[in-house]
């Protein structure tokens, strides 16, 4: 169970780091290797950058989840 865990855990790490690398910043940064430069002419958050804020805050809360429970498991 904590091997399991502790690799959910690690995916989980691994794919928040990408994704907030993913976000559209003020400046230019990782986004814009994908095409975020080209929405930022637009104004307003794109459709692209909706789904990809709610794909961050679900793999936050596995994160999360995936946090507590190995805290738990743990501590007995």
């Amino acid at each position: 169970m904590v091997l399991a865990l502790s690799i959910i855990l690690i995916i989980t790490s691994i794919l928040m780091i990408l994704l907030v690398l993913l976000h559209k910043g003020k400046g230019s940064g990782l986004s814009d290797l994908f095409g975020g430069g080209i929405s930022s002419n637009y104004g307003g958050s794109s459709v692209v950058e909706r789904n990809l804020d709610r794909i961050t805050v679900v793999v936050g809360g596995l994160w999360f989840a995936s946090v507590v429970a190995l805290s738990l498991v743990l501590k007995k």
